[in-house]
């Protein structure tokens, strides 16, 4: 088993920033890859970023790019995203998920937390 617990999260103005927490335990030995996904009302969920549990190779979403990092505490097994020059259509769920092989899809996912940005 895997646990994400996810922290972070809240209310901002346009343009501010914010940084979401992730912290695995559990088998964390058999994850393979961090990633990020978000979703807004009314739309499909989204990929936001990821990057391996090991090593550094990030991949973001491309309405992210230059504004989003995704991270990496290794000592308290932790993946972050920070999040700048928000905009309101930034607004949504935000989960974190783990994948624990080389397939194409996410074993185990965090428990959401919002994100809103308001004009």
């Amino acid at each position: 088993q895997v646990q994400l617990v996810q922290s972070g999260g809240g209310l901002v103005q346009a343009g501010g920033s914010l940084r979401l927490s992730c912290a695995a335990s559990g088998r964390t030995n058999s994850m393979t890859v961090m990633a990020w996904f978000r979703q807004a009302p009314g739309k499909e969920r989204e990929f936001v970023a990821r990057m391996p549990w090991s090593g550094q190779n990030p991949y973001y979403g491309d309405s992210m790019k230059g504004r989003f990092t995704i991270s990496r505490d290794d000592a308290k097994n932790t993946v972050y995203l920070q999040m700048n020059n928000l905009k309101p259509e930034d607004t949504g769920v935000y989960y974190c998920a783990a994948r624990l092989g080389y397939h194409n899809q996410y074993d185990y996912w965090g428990q959401g937390t919002p994100v809103t940005v308001s004009l």
